[in-house]
């Protein structure tokens, strides 16, 4: 008996742990889009620090620089708007305001793995439940809600993996007139006082998490994921997306009504997107008639997609500016400072079908489940396999929840995210040929039905000078039916003495 009681205090202590680390986390990815503002102050800092130390003669061939300066700063305001009003209403599944000091796990990796789980290259792409009706309606549901009508979601703790130990912190510089303008700007337009986390006045919100006692100054890094986000919504919510979502999204969309033309509205096809996000590609799968269920495992795209899904009214609600934290290969200052409408759908009103939904936590833990076997018509992977420590893994998970005759459309390159993980060397990366992930497919039951080649970009500014573009695998492979054996009935007849007046 004392030992039970001492397995469920050990249970106990851990899942405590473990949501103290997911605070911990969650506290870190809130405070680093705070610190948006903050940083990108200081980008403009640094360029007005170098037009001053031009000669006179040169500052006069760039007499309109201080004006660019100043619409630098007001589109970082229209980008800090829309940021807190996203943080505003976002709904944290835990309690915020534990006191998570003391805790470490020791085993935990690091928070910069989203880095290479969503910006390929420099670019790329909480632990809630989102879900959606044919109404329109969606909802944010907690750890004991289920992610759709049908199957329960296994509520993991998406972000304890993206923990640090110790957290090295890189504080950003102080506020400087300049940046006092731009807080300013932003909390007339918020209609707010809104404060950073050096304690500045910058806006009040009526989140107790948001109190800037609880905020933490965070490295650089983190905030240049903030940067990585807001290119991710041009990609999946612009209408100046379109050129990539039709690179990427449009043949797979094209391929799934191929495969699945008889779609019943009573009971439609289960599609399941790893790695979806902030959910565009869930949401036009599910407008094709197929039970859609998002994936993700970032609080930073988790956060973002429940605010453009579950709180857009109008499209174009709102406008940001993608591409003012870069001055390299800008053919123009309007290009550069050009501002982009999201989004380009109402979500609620784009033919969602019932059972819409997303689910946080990260694959491997949520899909590795039993509940899971054999319960999913589709799996849709795009920019995603190469996310995975264990690229076999994935491949050994997404051909155990497939139904026989179920089918396993990727797209992608084979990036392998944690291939430059240096200095870490308990990081594992297995990074295999494209050769060879087929050969892996393969065994797991899986027939190659179509093949291709698409070039591709991701998250690329359509007007810059510079291009990065992928020769990204394009295919569909379908698991094997088992074959069944079926067994005739046999007939038992008694013998007769012997065997010869049997067979007479």
């Amino acid at each position: 008996m004392s030992g039970e009681i001492e397995e469920d205090d050990e249970r106990r202590r851990q899942r405590k742990l473990e949501e103290a680390l997911e605070v911990k986390s969650l506290r870190r990815i809130i405070s680093a889009y705070l610190n948006y503002p903050e940083a990108a102050e200081e980008d403009v800092r640094r360029y007005e620090r170098s037009f001053k130390k031009l000669p006179p003669a040169h500052k006069a061939l760039l007499s309109h620089y201080p004006l660019k300066f100043q619409n630098l700063r007001r589109c970082i305001s229209m980008n800090s708007y829309f940021i807190f009003s996203m943080l505003q209403a976002f709904e944290p599944p835990l309690d915020m305001s534990q006191d998570v000091d003391g805790c470490e796990d020791p085993h935990g990796p690091h928070l910069e793995n989203f880095e290479h789980e969503h910006c390929h290259s420099e670019e790329r792409n909480a632990s809630s439940c989102q879900s959606a009706s044919t109404s329109g309606s969606m909802c944010c549901s907690n750890h004991a809600q289920a992610c759709s009508q049908e199957r329960s979601c296994i509520m993991s703790n998406p972000t304890a993996q993206e923990v640090q130990g110790e957290h090295q912190h890189v504080p950003v510089s102080g506020s400087s007139a300049g940046e006092v303008e731009n807080n300013k700007e932003i909390s007339e337009c918020c209609g707010n006082d809104v404060t950073d986390c050096n304690g500045n006045v910058m806006f009040s919100s009526p989140h107790d998490w948001l109190d800037p006692s609880l905020q933490l100054n965070v490295p650089l890094v983190d905030v240049d994921k903030v940067r990585c986000i807001i290119r991710n919504i041009v990609r999946d919510w612009a209408a100046e997306g379109k050129k990539e979502r039709d690179q990427c999204y449009k043949p797979i969309l094209e391929e799934l009504d191929a495969l699945f033309p008889n779609r019943s509205k009573e009971s439609p096809p289960a599609c399941l997107v790893p790695g979806a996000g902030l959910g565009r590609l869930a949401l036009e799968i599910s407008c094709l008639g197929f039970i859609s269920q998002g994936n993700e495992f970032s609080y930073y795209m988790m956060i973002c997609s429940s605010f453009i899904l579950n709180h857009t009214e109008t499209t174009g609600q709102w406008s940001i500016y993608p591409w003012i934290h870069s001055n390299c290969n800008s053919r123009s200052d309007n290009d550069q400072l050009r501002p982009v409408p999201i989004p380009d759908i109402l979500p609620a009103s784009a033919g969602i079908t019932e059972g819409f939904s997303m689910c946080g936590g990260d694959f491997v833990e949520v899909y590795s489940d039993s509940s899971q076997i054999g319960v999913w018509d589709a799996v849709v992977t795009c920019f995603f396999i190469d996310t995975a420590h264990n690229i076999i893994e994935y491949i050994e998970i997404i051909s155990r929840i497939l139904k026989e005759g179920g089918v396993w459309i990727n797209f992608g390159p084979l990036l392998y995210h944690f291939a430059d993980m240096y200095g870490q060397e308990d990081e594992m990366s297995i990074e295999l040929s494209l050769e060879d992930v087929k050969k892996i497919a393969f065994h797991y039951g899986f027939e190659l039905e179509k093949e291709q080649t698409v070039e591709t970009t991701y998250t690329t500014n359509p007007r810059s000078m510079m291009q990065n573009h992928y020769h990204a695998a394009f295919w569909t492979m379908r698991k094997k039916r088992l074959v069944h054996i079926a067994c005739k009935e046999i007939i038992c007849v008694p013998l007769l003495n012997t065997p010869s007046q049997f067979f007479d």
